[in-house]
């Protein structure tokens, strides 16, 4: 029985990987194409690529999109390390659950409601829509993420840590940079790495707070789908699967590092208690 169950569910996981992962190998097989459609494939070429790397508003955009979505995760990462810190430290259930849940509007808040709050925010302030609007929102919905990926990670921390710490004279900053960071930094890589793809993969909430002059690459594409979609943007999608690839195997590579570290540590104190 249970052999004819294990069966299955590889073929279920065979049959859900195909339907995620064929219509980009689609895309990627069609960038390489001579035509001008993905009606029929032309033969092999990198023409589409080299009118890529030769598009200066396309590449800029590409630039423009990498620099809001690197600036917005770093500031939600600290912006959420911090506030996760505080609900940890608030010690009233009542008012930790409350937090918790304002937090948590973002999350579960439609994106074009969003949006449109964002929208008209930045209109009452005056503020210019453009990149600093984009920039703004995409810290606003990246600081939740952050929160729920750091805050487990303190709440598996031994408290017993910080203790330790403050009887051997650490003062606050001491025992923050050096016991709770360290204990909580696979969480805060997480969350952003994580902000990182939200923001790369934000299209309602920018289509709002973007203004006349500046645009990241999801607007750009939809505004293009309703020409008629070209194979410069395949090459374009080819190119950032690839990079979201490598950006998978780093986090990978880097957690296992950490996991390691981890348990070389933990072997060391072992050794000294014995």
């Amino acid at each position: 029985m249970q052999n004819k169950l294990g069966g299955w569910s590889k073929l279920y996981l065979v049959v859900v990987f195909i339907i995620l992962y064929a219509p980009i190998l689609f895309l990627v097989v069609y960038s390489f194409s001579q035509g001008n459609t993905m009606s029929n494939y032309h033969g092999f070429t990198f023409a589409h690529y080299q009118t890529l790397f030769h598009d200066p508003r396309l590449l800029q955009i590409v630039l423009d999109t990498l620099i809001v979505a690197l600036l917005s995760s770093l500031c939600a990462t600290v912006i959420g390390t911090a506030g996760a810190l505080g609900i940890y430290e608030t010690r009233h259930r009542s008012v930790r659950q409350a937090v918790l849940s304002l937090n948590n509007i973002l999350m579960v808040s439609p994106d074009v409601i969003i949006g449109a709050s964002f929208l008209i925010f930045f209109t009452m302030l005056g503020l210019q829509l453009g990149f600093f609007s984009v920039l703004l929102s995409h810290i606003a919905f990246s600081i939740p993420i952050v929160v729920l990926l750091v805050l487990p990670k303190l709440n598996e921390m031994n408290a017993s840590m910080i203790d330790a710490a403050a009887d051997l004279g650490a003062n606050s900053w001491q025992t923050l940079t050096r016991v709770i960071l360290p204990a909580i930094m696979p969480g805060i890589f997480s969350g952003f790495f994580m902000a990182i793809t939200y923001s790369l993969d934000d299209f309602a909430v920018t289509f709002f707070v973007t203004g006349n002059g500046f645009s990241t690459l999801s607007v750009e594409i939809y505004s293009r789908a309703r020409q008629g979609v070209d194979l410069e943007i395949n090459a374009l999608s080819a190119l950032w699967f690839m990079v979201s690839l490598v950006l998978i195997a780093g986090y990978y590579f880097l957690d296992r590092y950490n996991q390691g570290r981890k348990a070389k540590n933990r072997q060391e104190v072992e050794a000294v208690i014995k």
